[in-house]
């Protein structure tokens, strides 16, 4: 397992830039717009952390910008940790063995959701290629928030 990022929310993108890289002085490495899904995705991370979050686009803080307003009561301005895993399947698997509830399940073999006992959300990605589609996950529906 590898630590990939931590996902806030914002509602002023040039306040929380202003904010995270002038004043904390983090830098920006990469940006994703996304016009169909109404969202920009902004990845910063640690001047020590610049070379490796370039070429392993890790460790970094994921700032999401919702284009139509949103209020965001009880802590949804933070999003997820996020890990990649070696078999997504195997990982998922042991954690429904072990009581954990896969609120949404790898359908794609690429991503899933589970929640901590405090109901952090975190987010697993298959590690390089996604699997191919396989049962139980394929059909399984989701399960609460994620």
């Amino acid at each position: 397992m590898r630590y990939l990022h931590t996902m806030v929310r914002v509602t002023d993108v040039e306040a929380s830039l202003d904010f995270y890289c002038n004043k904390m002085g983090l830098v920006e490495t990469r940006r994703i717009e996304n016009d169909a899904g109404r969202f920009t995705l902004i990845f910063l991370a640690a001047p020590g952390d610049e070379k490796r979050a370039s070429s392993e686009q890790a460790p970094l803080l994921e700032l999401t910008y919702n284009w139509d307003p949103e209020e965001y009561p009880g802590g949804r301005n933070f999003g997820h940790l996020a890990y990649s895993v070696d078999n997504i399947y195997e990982l998922c698997q042991s954690l429904m063995d072990n009581g954990v509830t896969i609120n949404r399940p790898p359908r794609d073999g690429r991503m899933a959701f589970v929640r901590s006992p405090d109901g952090i959300s975190i987010e697993l990605l298959q590690e390089g290629d996604r699997l191919d589609p396989a049962e139980p996950w394929k059909s399984m529906g989701n399960t609460g928030a994620w």
